[in-house]
């Protein structure tokens, strides 16, 4: 376990910002409008030679347009109680203001280091406010997280602290990346939170709860699981504002970092618009796919297994060969089967055939069907081999790739899982122009 640093202070005082800062990378969504962040939204990093968990948090007092504050103050308060060491941000635009004071007198109780970080002190006026947050009664350091400055001194502070509190080497990697990907209310949340088995993530009706990725690290039979749980994906005309554009970019981008994602659906309801672009958007992105069909005790009762399978092939068809985990992530029925789907699925995702096998396997799709064209000259591949792994990727040399449509693609690949150890996730086909070794006598 990694020492851990708790970023609190009141709304929009900058510690999303100073958590991006601190890692060197945007991590965290920044707004100017206060209560963006509202799960804990934690990342280890290195900080002076010293390994640690930093974690942002709500803001302490926050009015949440969703009335969503009591959750934000839980999550604050589950940060606080876990942590080793605590970064109280203030802003000196504002000077020392009443909530401060409460903030600081709450936080005494906590007998963990603490100290003040004094941000946005970018002007000069700004920098003379700083004294008057000595009151608070911890160490304080000026900084500016937009600027960078102050931040040596202040990583110097935390690394001390960690090492005070028995700070070790890097967290393991982990052996397999997981993205919970999904529409809007859906129970990707309550998802995360059974496997967490806590409330690592708020939990609301309220749709676009969730707007920063939540990173969680499960160890698994001494092996280390990172799950991205993300902003529900929208359609593109449904974004609105900065801060649903950048949850959605973050949802995306855990997309691309995932070996393997869940797509979480509703069973209670149709497959909408929303859920074949997400299907879609997975797809494009070549990631193999656990559909985890939640809420399924309470749908249990008016179909089978067998019939919403074959509705989702229907609605789905994209994805037909996906494997389905039928969950109930409130009640914590199944979410670690589907996890341990998507191991089996990352599993293939990194097997390699030989060449012998996958010219086995062209031979027989070409005996069965071949590509339809209307060029003069006949379709042919000459041979295959996989050239890359996760997804698995192969390559046909061929004598033109023009004579290959998408419809013959997938038939190929259709064929390829039937034969290969690639059942169940998507392949990569790509397709090389070589001439012939026979050209001159076909000429």
């Amino acid at each position: 376990m990694l020492p851990v640093v708790a970023i609190v202070g009141r709304p929009n005082v900058g510690k999303s910002s100073l958590l991006n800062a601190l890692l060197g990378r945007r991590y965290a969504i920044v707004d100017d409008m206060p209560g963006v962040t509202r799960d804990r939204v934690s990342a280890p990093v290195e900080v002076n030679g010293r390994w640690i968990e930093l974690v942002d948090t709500g803001g302490i007092g926050i009015v949440d347009q969703q009335q969503l504050e009591e959750h934000v103050e839980a999550q604050i308060e589950q940060a606080l109680a876990i942590c080793d060491a605590i970064v109280f941000v203030t802003d000196a635009r504002e000077g020392c203001t009443p909530i401060d004071r409460d903030i600081a007198r709450a936080l005494r109780k906590h007998e963990v280091p603490i100290v003040v970080a004094v941000n946005k002190t970018e002007s000069k006026s700004a920098q003379g406010a700083f004294a008057e947050f000595a009151e608070l009664g911890f160490e304080s350091f000026s900084v500016s997280a937009l600027e960078g400055d102050g931040l040596d001194e202040l990583r110097g502070w935390i690394a001390a602290a960690a090492e005070e509190r028995g700070a070790g080497g890097p967290p393991p990697e982990p052996v397999l990346k997981v993205a919970i990907v999904g529409r809007v209310n859906v129970g990707k949340s309550t998802f995360l939170n059974a496997l967490a088995g806590e409330e690592r993530a708020i939990v609301s009706e309220m749709p676009g709860t969730t707007r920063d990725t939540v990173d969680l690290r499960i160890e698994k039979d001494g092996r280390t699981i990172l799950v991205m749980d993300t902003a529900g994906i929208r359609r593109e005309r449904s974004v609105q504002g900065s801060v649903d554009f950048y949850a959605q970019r973050r949802a995306e981008q855990a997309i691309q970092r995932s070996e393997v994602c869940l797509l979480v659906l509703d069973c209670t309801e149709d497959i909408t618009r929303g859920d074949r672009q997400i299907a879609r958007f997975v797809e494009d992105a070549v990631k193999p796919v656990v559909i985890v069909a939640n809420k399924w005790d309470l749908a249990k009762g008016r179909m089978e297994t067998e019939q919403y399978a074959d509705y989702l092939s229907k609605k789905l068809t994209g994805l037909h060969y996906a494997p389905i985990a039928f969950v109930s992530a409130k009640e914590g029925k199944n979410v670690f089967a589907a996890l341990e789907t998507a191991e089996s699925l990352a599993k293939q995702g990194r097997e390699r055939v030989g060449t012998p096998q996958i010219n086995r396997a062209i031979e027989r799709a070409m005996t069965e069907s071949r590509p339809p064209t209307r060029m003069p000259r006949e379709p042919k591949i000459y041979y295959g081999t996989q050239t890359g792994t996760s997804p698995p990727t192969i390559m046909l040399f061929v004598n033109d790739p023009r004579l290959f449509g998408q419809a013959f693609r997938r038939f190929l690949e259709n064929r390829f899982r039937e034969v290969l150890p690639f059942k169940e996730i998507p392949l990569r086909i790509v397709y090389k122009r070589r001439k012939s070794i026979f050209a001159r006598k076909e000429a």
